[in-house]
């Protein structure tokens, strides 16, 4: 379960400090115009009824205009729509199973019910069967879970539920109503994709901002469009954010996801920021997902959220229970043989092999080419139009090996990933689980197989540790030893 919660003292300490950094981070907004308290919380039905009758914003200048909702919808979306006219909640029938929670069983928006129909998923996981029911009703939530546990369709479907249910009558461009945060722009890509097919729909618009694509076209999308979701990483938001082109005071629902990355990538201080932007914790829902609960991920819980629920999915969850895993003693200088050895052993339908650093991604990605092997490459090396193109490529699976640093490890979400290879063991225990977590997704079955050297040897010790259970080493078999 969680580390134990801090005391009511270092709670008050942290709102006070809270409050006089708010208090700061207010003066951009001065001139604006006050907003009107809104009742996000304390609504007979959890919600509030969102901006009817509020006081809006000043008068709307050439850079923030009021938004025509038709004008987003283009010939797809439209035939998306007459589809969904023609369905009904009749027609997504799931048997009711033993200790599983169903998603027609949640009262959703029939468009969201009709889009989870149409992405074929009948159950909610773990986490999303102890979230939604209470983050559906406006409760603030914080998850402790890893990559694969199905927490991005959890805060997703209340996000859209909450705008379907909540329409105003008159929207704003650069006004997002539900702020999501990530730290790497794979994770925001793959956010905005799974929020696209939840509101496939729908006629709500989701506009992603990130570092390392096409700055003026994402300051267009935010100055002419209504922005219902935006999905952002801290350093792009708080860009915007200086200029003027995107204000947070309207935004009725943060999800912050893969806080203790954001953490380890030194974004706090720009996060900090970005949540003085948005209305008090009165004011807003949060929802709040980390993988890992540091000292100071947990006193981030205690300023942010208001009364949450607490939910914590287990690695061994994750890990242990789906996931065929194997290690391997392997000398270092025979390592990327064996590597092309067990991909000839069979025709997996996509592998995935991590390393640590980029330099030795690029050494076995050359290496592998050597071999006959075709592989992609993937690390923070590469352009980020390159590193798109390269995910599309493994997606489609023109190209069913990929190597990678952990910039892919967490947020990535590519069906059919049938095998993960540790190349190298991560420096963090709680790393493993997220890499061989591309594969055994939302419970399916998978294989990871873990290449151990000398060096690596240092790094099993803590996760065993972390595991909770012995990891056995087991000698090369034949068919992978090096001739």
């Amino acid at each position: 379960m969680f580390e134990k919660w801090f005391s009511s003292k270092s709670a008050s300490t942290a709102k006070s400090v809270d409050n006089k950094e708010k208090k700061a981070g207010q003066k951009q907004h001065s001139g604006r115009g006050k907003q009107k308290p809104s009742s996000r919380r304390g609504t007979s039905d959890g919600h509030s009824k969102g901006r009817k009758g509020a006081k809006r914003a000043s008068t709307p200048s050439s850079t923030h205009q009021p938004y025509n909702a038709h004008t987003q919808a283009n010939q797809a979306q439209q035939a998306r729509l007459a589809t969904h006219a023609e369905w009904g909640p009749d027609d997504y029938q799931v048997p009711a199973l033993k200790d599983h929670l169903r998603f027609k069983d949640l009262e959703l928006h029939p468009s969201i019910l009709h889009a989870i129909h149409q992405l074929n998923y009948q159950y909610c996981t773990p986490i999303q069967a102890k979230t939604l029911p209470a983050t559906l009703l406006g409760k603030d939530a914080v998850g402790k879970a890893q990559t694969g546990t199905g927490k991005t369709a959890a805060f997703l479907i209340t996000a859209i539920q909450y705008i379907l249910n909540n329409p105003i009558k008159e929207a704003y461009s650069s006004e997002p109503r539900v702020l999501a945060l990530a730290p790497t722009r794979e994770l925001a890509m793959q956010i905005a994709k799974d929020a696209e097919e939840l509101s496939q729909f729908t006629e709500l618009n989701i506009v992603t901002i990130m570092g390392g694509a096409d700055y003026e076209k994402q300051k267009v999308r935010l100055q002419r469009e209504r922005v219902d979701i935006l999905v952002a990483t801290p350093g792009r938001l708080i860009d915007f954010m200086q200029q003027q082109v995107v204000f947070l005071d309207h935004v009725e629902i943060l999800v912050i996801d893969e806080a203790d990355r954001m953490l380890d990538m030194g974004f706090m201080p720009d996060v900090r920021r970005i949540v003085r932007a948005t209305p008090p914790t009165e004011r807003r829902q949060t929802l709040f997902f980390s993988a890992t609960f540091s000292h100071e991920i947990l006193m981030l819980t205690e300023r942010w959220l208001q009364d949450p629920i607490r939910v914590e999915i287990e690695p061994e969850q994750v890990a242990a229970d789906v996931i065929e895993q194997s290690f391997y003693w392997v000398s270092e200088h025979q390592k990327a043989q064996v590597t092309g050895n067990i991909l000839n052993q069979e025709d997996y339908e996509r592998v995935i092999i991590f390393a640590n650093r980029r330099d030795v991604c690029r050494k076995l990605h050359e290496n592998l080419k050597r071999q006959g092997c075709q592989n992609v490459l993937l690390s923070g090396e590469i352009h980020q139009s390159k590193r798109i193109k390269t995910l599309d490529r493994f997606k489609r699976g023109d190209c069913k090996v990929m190597v990678a640093t952990d910039v892919a490890g967490r947020g990535i979400h590519i069906d059919g990933v049938s095998l993960v290879i540790n190349y190298e063991l991560p420096d963090e225990p709680e790393d493993y689980v997220h890499r061989i977590g591309r594969t055994g997704r939302a419970g399916h079955s998978g294989k990871s197989i873990s290449l151990v050297d000398e060096n690596g040897g240092f790094s099993m010790p803590p996760l065993r540790k972390y595991l909770g259970h012995d990891i056995p080493l087991a000698p090369l078999p034949a068919e992978y030893e090096v001739n």
